[in-house]
């Protein structure tokens, strides 16, 4: 029975079978999805339920490198690609870290009392990213650095499912007051007409929506501003408001930071959208960036004329269901 021809015809069985799973469940979620792409979000979630077929293939490398059926180079080859894939698919997505750093609001002293902010962006709750297992996981991080706020950077969304906002309602659970901004994938570009499901999603799940809005704190003010990439990220007007206090900026795209204008106090602006990448490969991942950023930001702390820039590499994924050597983050930034 275990001879080398049944084990293999067995495999092909068993590959078989896991495809035509992987094609129903591609079909099955499209249908929920609110897309105006369906064909789309098809072939995005063949790939994602497709990809099942690593494991199988991972482990039936090593035996045919042992019996004999791959040599050696072939074994090695093919166990080493689907190695790193099942990594990239299975096991960095949900390999959450929190990384910690401090800023210096105001130039001259410190705080009266340290501001710790949560930060968090492109979640990308649908197509690959931002189920229940990593929402859970999010959220307990978070609650364990007992953040005074949270702020999302945009791209709450990748083609959801219609049921969002029951996804999002594990957000409850967060002790901290979260504000939010939307990012480009909420506002179609390129993403879906998905504005009205998600803002019901986020008010009934307690996540203020500040876009255009001034939040009040003791020694800053945080300042929603809208999509770059949707034309929403006019900010000429930050000099008619009150000056004495800095300014901290909620914005999805850090390029935005370039139409920040001069003050008096030196804002600082939280941002995601380049997901640091994504998946780090040489020379190929920079390239990409280009195209994502064309001031050349990817991740951490940048300086402009008028202002520092933050960001984020966030949590989920878009045009493929992998992260290689980006893990998710959750950035805790101390103001002092």
């Amino acid at each position: 029975m275990w001879e080398l021809n049944s084990v293999v015809l067995y495999f092909y069985l068993a590959l078989g079978v896991l495809a035509i799973w992987a094609i129903s469940q591609a079909w099955l979620s499209q249908s929920r999805t609110e897309t105006i792409h369906p064909f789309k979000a098809f072939i995005h979630l063949l790939a994602f339920y497709l990809s099942y077929l690593l494991i199988p293939l991972f482990f039936f490398s090593f035996y045919a490198g042992w019996s004999g059926y791959y040599s050696l180079h072939e074994a090695i080859f093919v166990g080493l690609i689907t190695g790193v894939l099942c990594y990239a698919r299975f096991i960095e997505p949900h390999m959450v870290r929190v990384q910690k750093r401090q800023y210096k609001l105001h130039e001259d002293r410190n705080l009266l009392k340290p501001v710790r902010i949560a930060l968090i962006g492109d979640l990308h709750i649908g197509l690959f990213s931002g189920h229940e297992r990593q929402l859970k996981i999010i959220v307990d991080k978070i609650n364990a650095q007992n953040p005074d706020l949270v702020v999302v950077a945009g791209d709450w969304t990748y083609e959801p499912e219609n049921k969002l906002v029951e996804e999002l309602s594990v957000l409850k659970k967060i002790v901290a007051p979260i504000y939010s901004v939307n990012g480009n994938h909420d506002e179609q570009y390129p993403g879906p007409p998905i504005q009205e499901l998600l803002k019901q999603a986020l008010s009934t799940n307690n996540v203020v929506d500040i876009e255009g809005q001034v939040v009040e704190f003791n020694e800053f003010r945080l300042l929603g501003i809208g999509d770059l990439w949707a034309g929403k990220a006019d900010m000429r007007y930050l000099p008619e408001l009150p000056q004495d206090k800095p300014w901290l900026i909620l914005s999805h795209n850090p390029d935005t930071v370039d139409m920040v204008p001069k003050l008096p106090r030196r804002p600082l602006m939280l941002s995601g959208h380049t997901h640091g990448g994504q998946v780090e490969l040489p020379w190929l991942t920079d390239y990409v960036m280009k195209k994502v950023s064309i001031l050349g930001h990817k991740k951490g702390l940048y300086q402009h004329e008028n202002a520092d820039v933050f960001v984020t590499v966030g949590t989920g994924m878009v045009g493929v269901p992998f992260r290689f050597r980006v893990p998710p983050t959750i950035d805790i930034i101390e103001l002092i």
